[in-house]
């Protein structure tokens, strides 16, 4: 059965008529998959849905997404973007489009929005988990550094979410037309700020995470290692997962200043 695929004239530039016209067909594009803008399942037998072209430097990657979220389009993006697009996207992946389209193994930046209630407050914070353990740059061995080099950096651990963590100065999270862009950290010797983590497209906040951000001037950011917080549906399960990994010692934290609105 074809899909309701739009393919617009420069993802098909890109892929070439005769994969487009494949997909158009049916035989390379999945039925479900879950948006790669809204990140919730869409169906392409029943659904108008985008074709999406992720290009990095060497590498490309196509991508589905609810035509009412995105329109059929090129992203051009970095290559390290790109790795982190293909382990967001997961399992929506089509087709890697082009030669040496492999993409190695590393560790990405999983990053999850919610509202944290701590001392009868609400509070925007950012959960970061990588997908896999962290080794210190120059390192060989099989450890996960990802903690300490953020202790290094001035985050402290968390044993409870009962009080909010002091402010790291330097850092600060990007929000711009009310989405989230970017953690940047400071620049080498003083200079300009640079981007800890970026996203590959911006990401839609709630209105009610956006208005706390917005009301505090600050985001909470808590880290943990891999496995130790998983994907939660929901923010009350996000909080348990929390709490979880705080009481484990899995846990570091600090309030970033809001750069943007």
């Amino acid at each position: 059965m074809p899909r309701m695929l739009d393919v617009s004239d420069a993802v098909r530039a890109e892929i070439g008529d005769e994969e487009a016209d494949r997909l158009l067909a049916g035989e390379n594009a999945p039925g479900s998959y879950d948006c790669t803008s809204c990140r919730t399942p869409g169906d392409s037998e029943q659904e108008r849905t985008s074709t999406v072209l992720f290009v990095g430097d060497e590498t490309a990657v196509l991508a589905f997404a609810h035509a009412s979220c995105l329109p059929s389009q090129v992203v051009q993006v970095t290559e390290e973007q790109l790795q982190g697009a293909v382990r967001s996207i997961g399992g929506d992946i089509a087709t890697d489009a082009g030669p040496g389209a492999s993409v190695p193994e590393q560790a990405v930046l999983g990053v999850t929005s919610g509202l944290v209630l701590i001392e009868g407050e609400l509070h925007p914070a950012l959960v970061v988990e990588p997908t896999a353990p962290i080794a210190r740059p120059g390192s060989t061995g099989p450890g996960d550094d990802f903690l300490p080099l953020l202790i290094e950096q001035g985050y402290l651990p968390v044993t409870e979410l009962a009080t909010v963590p002091p402010v790291l100065h330097g850092w600060s999270v990007l929000l711009a037309v009310g989405q989230l862009h970017a953690v940047l950290q400071p620049g080498v010797n003083g200079g300009r700020a640079v981007a800890w983590w970026q996203a590959h497209q911006p990401l839609q906040v709630t209105d009610g995470w956006r208005a706390a951000a917005n009301k505090h001037q600050q985001v909470l950011m808590f880290a943990a290692p891999v496995g130790s917080i998983g994907r939660q549906p929901r923010e009350d399960l996000l909080r348990d997962a929390l709490d979880k990994a705080a009481a484990n010692g899995q846990l570091v934290a600090a309030a970033l200043p809001l750069a943007g609105t």
